[in-house]
């Protein structure tokens, strides 16, 4: 179970990884962020990347939460909380979000571009939702494998401890988070949703 657990979390990893370079690249403007997104969907938007992420999501969501149930009263020191706690959080998140997504796309005919992802994030009072809601999300992204990297590192890295690396990818997790979030918003962008949009925020 454990080794089912980690490959299909690499696999997610990767494309969490574009995914959240692609969000970044929204610093750059709105029309940008569009663009990068067309030019990656080319390599994740087709029928054997989407059943493999899939399948990978279904595997790790199963595993994941066996396993929580498994060493939620065993687990000691912080990084293990961490990486347990952010690993149920991760399950919550898919949940939602592949739910909406899919509804998104194959209910209500949308392109689940950067309006949809942000459209509730610009919006008040929906923004008290979904500003903790993605801030969460990429935390607890990276907060897992800081998680993982504090069990399998045994080794010092440019003279820095493990455990000290693992805290060091905690850290990067919460700025970016923090940089993303900056970027999906009217602070960086003065986002201004589309009306075919408006059916997300109740207007």
């Amino acid at each position: 179970m454990k080794r089912i657990h980690q490959i299909s979390g690499i696999t997610i990893a990767i494309f969490v990884t574009i995914h959240l370079f692609n969000h970044v690249y929204s610093l750059l403007g709105i029309t940008a962020h569009i663009e990068m997104m067309n030019d990656l969907r080319v390599f994740y938007r087709n029928v054997i990347a989407e059943t493999v992420l899939l399948f990978a999501v279904l595997v790790q969501m199963i595993s994941g939460i066996r396993l929580f149930a498994k060493k939620r009263k065993t687990v000691t020191g912080l990084l293990g909380k961490i990486q347990l706690w952010s690993g149920l959080y991760l399950v919550f998140f898919l949940v939602i979000h592949l739910s909406a997504v899919m509804t998104g796309r194959f209910i209500m005919n949308l392109d689940t571009n950067f309006y949809f992802g942000v459209a509730g994030l610009n919006t008040f009072p929906l923004n008290l939702f979904f500003t903790p809601y993605y801030f969460l999300a990429i935390t607890s992204f990276f907060g897992h494998i800081a998680g993982v990297h504090s069990q399998k590192m045994k080794k010092e890295f440019v003279g820095i401890q493990p455990a000290n690396q693992s805290y060091a990818i905690l850290v990067f997790g919460i700025v970016l988070a923090l940089i993303t979030l900056f970027g999906l918003t009217n602070k960086c962008n003065g986002v201004e949703i589309p009306k075919e949009y408006n059916v997300l925020i109740g207007k």
